[in-house]
């Protein structure tokens, strides 16, 4: 018992005196404004909403871009090579090469029932 009138009496002191005491606290410094970003090259004949694509390709491939949908599909074809895609599906630039468009999901095709 005598433990825990102490306990209150050391916590009410304590709380007392923390009252008593004023901090104060500096202000924080003004915020400054963010300087704009300096604009792509060649990002004036573009239109806002849509992304600026740079695509390192040799300088005589055929390059040609496909846009449907928020999707980015270019087809780079190498003079006297197999053509390749690159495609950018979440829009962010994370572009994957891809020797053809096929998925490469197959249906299973079995037959489940003949008659004969």
């Amino acid at each position: 018992m005598r433990r825990l009138l102490a306990t209150a009496l050391l916590l009410a002191a304590m709380g007392a005196a923390a009252q008593g005491r004023r901090v104060e606290v500096p202000p924080p410094p003004p915020l400054e404004p963010v300087p704009a970003a300096p604009a792509a090259p060649g990002a004036a004949a573009v239109h806002p909403e849509e992304p600026v694509v740079v695509i390192p390709a040799g300088k005589e491939d055929k390059v040609e871009v496909y846009r449907q949908g928020g999707n980015t599909v270019v087809k780079v074809t190498p003079p006297g090579g197999r053509p390749y895609y690159l495609i950018d599906s979440s829009g962010y630039g994370d572009w994957v090469r891809r020797e053809s468009l096929d998925s490469g999901v197959r249906v299973p095709m079995w037959p489940i029932f003949t008659f004969d």
